[in-house]
């Protein structure tokens, strides 16, 4: 682990390379798995804006979860997590087919954030949970210090390929995100560790 400014980080945010590939993996790290996404206590109120807003767009069992049990509920370690629906599907999932920019349909039906994408229409000012965006990094916490930390998965093998295609070390793949959460200050930082890395031949 290399320390900046006061968190943890991982060398493996340096040495891996990753880029989502939605054409390969179909998106189901918002399908699999055993609970919803991690949900920090002060974005539930803006996920339930953000449910309003998204709503028609989402399934009818999702929106049934969701006004039974709300947009969160605690997992077995007593953490928020976004609502799931069927044991696996984050309720803000919608299924459709990935878009280029012109319009252009492109590969298979996908499961995509309803949030995500109502913020990229200039419809919602905030995101996604921060956990969301972050991933494949998850953030804990150790000695009261933030730790960033590479979480590995068999279905986001297609952006390893990828990512490594384009040699796009994982920490900047995931620029933006680690801006909104540390600060620019804080990825300046990590940028100029990562030349050092490169310098002294760890990379």
């Amino acid at each position: 682990m290399i320390e900046i400014k006061n968190t943890l980080v991982s060398m493996d945010l340096f040495s891996e390379c990753f880029c989502c590939d939605l054409t390969k993996c179909h998106g189901m790290c918002c399908v699999e798995g055993d609970a919803g996404a991690p949900v920090a206590l002060e974005e539930v109120e803006e996920l339930e804006r953000a449910y309003d807003a998204v709503k028609s767009e989402l399934p009818a069992k999702a929106q049934r979860e969701v006004e039974e049990n709300g947009v969160v509920y605690p997992d077995r370690d007593g953490e928020l997590v976004t609502s799931i629906t069927g044991g696996k599907d984050c309720v803000f999932v919608r299924y459709d087919n990935i878009t280029t920019d012109g319009g252009k349909t492109r590969g298979p039906r996908c499961a995509l954030c309803a949030i995500d994408g109502a913020y990229r229409q200039g419809r919602l000012q905030w995101q996604k949970p921060i956990s969301c965006a972050l991933y494949p990094v998850r953030i804990s916490t150790v000695g009261g210090v933030p730790a960033l930390n590479y979480h590995r998965w068999d279905i986001c093998r297609p952006a390893v390929e990828l990512g490594r295609r384009l040699q796009l070390p994982l920490y900047q793949f995931l620029r933006e995100p680690l801006i909104r959460r540390f600060g620019q200050d804080w990825w300046d930082e990590c940028h100029l560790v990562y030349g050092e890395l490169r310098k002294a031949g760890y990379l």
